[in-house]
């Protein structure tokens, strides 16, 4: 029974672990891509940094990816068109999961 409960308790870990790791790349993700939209509008420095936080923030508003895109596209309005923001946000994710594998 103690390797069952072994195994069952290392299956467990693994997906809590995996779930954080999902999680803080969506977040990293999202804070790459708010600072690339902060730069198309022309923020810098703790101006940026604020707005890739709003960005970040907007991400917990509903279940999906959805919230993140409606606030930058919101915000950039014709600096930047749909197929833009979101291979953005495609790549700025594989960027985040790529630092986390770096970081670990």
């Amino acid at each position: 029974m103690t390797t069952f409960d072994d195994r069952e308790n290392a299956f467990e870990n693994k997906f809590a672990h995996d779930a954080e790791m999902q999680f803080k790349a969506e977040a990293r993700g999202n804070k790459l891509l708010g600072l690339w939209a902060a730069e198309l509008l022309g923020k810098t420095g703790d101006e940026a940094a604020e707005y890739a936080k709003e960005v970040v923030k907007s991400d917990f508003e509903e279940a999906g990816h959805e919230d993140v895109y409606r606030k930058v596209s919101g915000d950039l309005g014709d600096k930047a068109d749909e197929a833009t923001i979101r291979t953005k946000m495609v790549e700025c994710l594989a960027e985040a999961k790529a630092q986390l594998m770096k970081d670990v």
